[in-house]
């Protein structure tokens, strides 16, 4: 299981740079030029070649303040020759800091390519996407290009994802001031989109009702996390933004994994408010919280969605098992079950469909992202996706036909076909565990999307 890096970095004396005048290409806060113990490293770049934000000073003592506190170390530079292979290979991701026009030269561009290739992590903050506009790999990377924007202001923020780290912590709409970006293109189907502007909240949107604001995205071997918010010095002193950037930082530089493959066109079966068209199965319950989240107790049980069978679907929810103890382990135990016909009878659901197993303590065939009891995992896969117990996972559970696979955070770890004539996947309910009264397992925004039958 992953383990959670704490490794607080220490500051010793470095080359001497300022913002603005650059002697050397990063001013480390850090120490020895490499990864402090098993922490991460994180550069903040905040060179500007067009309009300067007077927060970008703010913005880069929040990111120090922050790696203080999760233990990374942070180094920050306006040096553009900060962009060598060398020098790139030391960091885990590459914070740019509301840079703006074309900050880097044909051969530094080269060679930050190579390091998101080769696996490297990329933030980029508010005006991130008012740069280097003749760049089609940053213009990827980034998502969407700068178009406009209307005076600061408040506006709400629909949360969309509140599994991923930038988005666990925020309720589902964010109330915030700041100056809105209008895009020049919507980056929906080509990015994971974590949060969205409410346009009918503030005047000015340009962008049609579906205003994307923040987003992540697997890209060309590396890792993109963006953020529109943060033209406020006051963003920086704020602590549900400085969440926000921090669950980015954390998940460009692979501490914590998620799930930022484009996700469109699934509906809500739980969304937090209502658990119409669902029954609870056996004893135990779960309880729901105000902030959306269904939490197991007591059991053996199953809440299942009895609104209706589904066959060819892709499903997909969020859950956490609680935080272990000084091992950061936990013993937690819930499963998802697919493919059983209706009943009150939780064991129906054992002896008839599968489960798709959360307890990564248990053994192979019955541990996290197993199919119990017929399919283990891939644990290698799996060990490298997963977050430890108190941090949000995404499972995708896709089924078509007889086939079964199973994403965990974005990663396919488990692709089992049913033979078993007395069982079948192409028809079933899909439910919830409640397994017993010590375990403690929580959901969130159980959703799906339907697709094309098999010969249909």
């Amino acid at each position: 299981m992953i383990r959670r890096l704490r490794a607080v970095a220490t500051v010793v004396a470095g080359a001497a740079l300022l913002l603005g005048g650059v002697s050397g290409p990063a001013a480390s806060h850090s120490g020895d030029g490499g990864k402090p113990g098993n922490g991460k490293r994180v550069l903040v770049f905040s060179k500007t070649a067009g309009f300067r934000h007077d927060s970008i000073s703010d913005g880069v003592t929040a990111v120090r303040e922050l790696g203080a506190a999760d233990g990374f170390a942070v180094d920050a530079t306006e040096d553009a020759g900060a962009f060598t292979p060398a020098n790139l290979r030391r960091y885990d991701a590459v914070v740019f800091l509301s840079t703006t026009g074309d900050v880097l030269d044909a051969a530094q561009q080269r060679a930050f390519e190579a390091y998101i290739r080769q696996g490297g992590g990329y933030v980029g903050v508010h005006a991130a996407a008012d740069t280097e506009y003749d760049w089609a790999f940053y213009g990827g990377l980034v998502g969407a290009w700068f178009r406009s924007h209307p005076a600061i202001q408040p506006a709400r923020v629909v949360v969309e994802d509140r599994a991923h780290p930038a988005t666990s912590g925020l309720a589902r709409t964010w109330n915030r001031t700041d100056e809105w970006y209008d895009y020049r293109s919507n980056p929906r189907e080509q990015v994971h989109v974590l949060a969205s502007l409410d346009e009918d909240s503030y005047t000015g949107g340009t962008m049609n009702g579906d205003h994307p604001i923040a987003w992540c995205r697997p890209y060309q071997g590396g890792r993109a996390f963006y953020t529109g918010g943060g033209h406020t010095k006051e963003s920086y002193a704020d602590p549900a933004f400085r969440g926000h950037l921090l669950g980015g930082i954390r998940y460009a530089a692979a501490e914590v994994q998620a799930d930022c493959r484009p996700e469109n066109g699934y509906r809500p079966l739980f969304d937090g408010t209502t658990l119409e068209g669902w029954r609870q199965a056996g004893p135990g319950s779960f309880t729901l919280s105000d902030d959306g989240t269904l939490t197991s107790t007591g059991g053996m049980g199953l809440l299942w969605y009895a609104g209706r069978s589904f066959g060819a679907y892709s499903l997909k929810l969020d859950w956490k098992t609680t935080a272990g103890g000084p091992d950061d382990s936990s013993d937690d135990n819930s499963g998802v079950f697919v493919g059983f016909p209706p009943s009150d009878d939780p064991w129906s659901a054992v002896d008839n469909g599968y489960e798709i197993q959360i307890d990564a303590t248990d053994v192979p065939e019955k541990t996290t992202g197993s199919v119990y009891g017929f399919a283990s995992a891939d644990l290698k896969k799996r060990d490298r996706a997963l977050n430890p117990p108190g941090e949000w996972n995404t499972f995708e559970i896709r089924v078509e036909g007889e086939r079964l696979r199973v994403w965990l955070n974005g990663v396919k770890i488990n692709d089992f076909t049913n033979t078993d004539p007395s069982r079948s996947l192409r028809d079933g309910h899909l439910g919830l565990q409640n397994h017993g009264a010590d375990d403690q397992v929580s959901f969130r925004d159980v959703r799906i999307k339907e697709l094309p039958v098999e010969g249909g």
